[in-house]
């Protein structure tokens, strides 16, 4: 790691959470390196990825010009919300970015959260899903020219046309109408959110006890519960989201979550027994 990296001060930390998918990660990595805002830490949050990842890691710290941290568990399950406790406590910053080791960020990601935070608030974004032949088609180069964020490319690639193509085509005042009139709520979204980091300790972090299926947005509900509110720039913080299968998505699970969810509305909790103090 260059000393530039060693010494320099973020003001931003973001947040990756991955799972053996290096593939994708790569990707996203190199999402970051193509910012126009370039002031941020990087910190994996691995859920026991096998070497691969590791490797990449390794490579990819060669290459990008932000500092790298990677925090790893063993692999024990869908643990995401355990092993983003260990990032937040690992971020070095007041200000944290959250987002998924499979959605590529655009340019303007960075910026976008960093120049619209505000004490009391989180922001949440939104995502362009793309289908496995141009997720698995995008490369490094169609990174930095942006093509995977440009709707008449993707529309070569065969992507039809539907009123969410003006995630991405949408700037500056109708970007701003569009934040406002969406009718999706500013929730918590684990592919696209930031907040303070006093405000993530206040309310004690992710809830560990929760597996895959709505546990972004009940950390979320206790982030209102504490009076904090959410600001909606689901078409001005953008990110293309890679696709890919979803194994650990069990009845079972979303039913547990469903439990502990409805709790959290019915008492108004603010603060989780199962989060980062134990």
């Amino acid at each position: 790691m260059d000393k530039f990296k060693e010494n320099s001060l973020s003001t931003v930390s973001v947040i990756i959470s991955t799972y053996n998918k290096p593939l994708w990660l790569k990707k996203v990595l190199w999402g970051f390196q193509c910012q126009t805002y370039k002031d941020f830490e990087v910190v994996i949050a691995d859920d026991g990825s096998g070497a691969e990842t590791r490797e990449l890691l390794a490579e990819m710290e060669e290459k990008v010009s932000y500092p790298i941290n990677h925090v790893w568990q063993e692999d024990d399950g869908f643990q995401k919300c355990r092993i983003l406790n260990k990032a937040i406590q690992a971020s070095k910053t007041e200000y944290i970015i959250m987002t998924d080791g499979d959605c590529i960020p655009r340019e303007d990601f960075v910026q976008v959260h960093y120049i619209n935070k505000e004490p009391g608030y989180f922001i949440s974004g939104g995502y362009y899903m793309l289908p496995m032949n141009i997720s698995k088609a995008i490369t490094l180069k169609d990174i930095e020219m942006q093509n995977c964020f440009n709707i008449q490319w993707l529309k070569d690639k065969g992507i039809p046309k539907t009123f969410k193509n003006n995630k991405l085509t949408a700037r500056g005042f109708i970007s701003t109408l569009f934040n406002t009139f969406t009718p999706t709520n500013a929730s918590w979204n684990g592919h696209n959110s930031s907040g303070w980091k006093k405000d993530i300790l206040n309310v004690n972090g992710f809830d560990e006890r929760m597996q895959y299926g709505g546990e972004d947005r009940e950390f979320g509900e206790r982030l209102f519960n504490f009076g904090v509110r959410s600001k909606q720039l689901r078409y001005s913080a953008v990110c293309v989201h890679l696709d890919h299968e979803r194994g650990y998505r069990t009845p079972e699970a979303i039913a547990k979550n469903q439990v502990i969810r409805k709790e959290v509305r019915q008492k108004k909790s603010v603060w989780t027994y199962y989060g980062i103090t134990k």
